[in-house]
């Protein structure tokens, strides 16, 4: 059973990051095309401007994203060392004590109190510390997050989703550049909430609609500020 409670953490924690890597994405996507978005409603002839703005609005969102996960990350993992430590100084000072509380566990769990305290039994002589930590705290000793991993993860994610609305307002010519820009951030940002709806269990109709129409909203007023502040530059 703790195996199964395990895996099923494992499980959780790998939808998680890949549920952080298709919001990073998206995140990449709706910010830059925002960017890009303004500077195009001032003048869509410049060019140059444009691009500064992408490749600004990409490295300074890649590296605020990576040093934002870095932080949480660092954070979590220093309160699961934390806590495993307070957890082993618990079983030395009272053992019979987290004995029980383990039993409890498991019998909380569906265990009649027999079978419940023999796997507590049995777990706790294979290796107590690891026990209480899988059972009560949720943690596998040894396999904390990778504060370093997750902000290589997010700076990728969202350089990944930044070069798609930057790509989409160079590529076609001036005259085509905001139409183009515009279905090809709402058609990526519809795949992106329908990939995290699925991941997370939820309806991908609303997760989508609900993705889109913010989206063109940023859109829109960014534009709409664009081109009131180059008409009066």
């Amino acid at each position: 059973m703790a195996s199964d409670e395990f895996q099923k953490a494992s499980m959780s924690s790998k939808l998680n990051w890949l549920r952080a890597g298709v919001l990073g994405a998206n995140d990449g996507i709706a910010s830059t095309a925002g960017m890009v978005m303004g500077v195009a409603g001032a003048n869509p002839n410049n060019t140059p401007a444009i691009l500064i703005a992408g490749v600004a609005a990409l490295v300074a969102g890649s590296i605020s994203m990576a040093g934002g996960e870095y932080t949480s990350v660092s954070a979590q993992k220093d309160s699961e060392i934390a806590s495993l430590a307070k957890e082993k100084a618990e079983l030395a000072a009272n053992p019979e004590a987290e004995l029980r509380e383990l039993a409890f566990f498991y019998e909380q769990k569906g265990l009649s109190l027999e079978t419940a305290t023999k796997v507590a039994e049995e777990l706790t002589a294979k290796d107590s510390l690891r026990a209480h930590a899988e059972a009560e705290l949720g943690i596998e000793i040894g396999n904390h997050a990778s504060p370093s991993q997750a902000a290589i993860s997010s700076f990728v994610a969202f350089s990944a989703g930044s070069l798609l609305p930057l790509l989409a307002v160079l590529a076609p010519p001036a005259a085509l550049r905001i139409p183009v820009t515009v279905v090809a951030v709402v058609i990526a940002l519809a795949l992106t909430g329908y990939v995290g709806s699925k991941i997370g269990g939820a309806r991908p109709g609303r997760a989508m609609l609900r993705n889109v129409i913010i989206s063109v909203a940023a859109m829109g007023i960014t534009y709409g500020i664009g081109m009131l502040v180059g008409r009066n530059v």
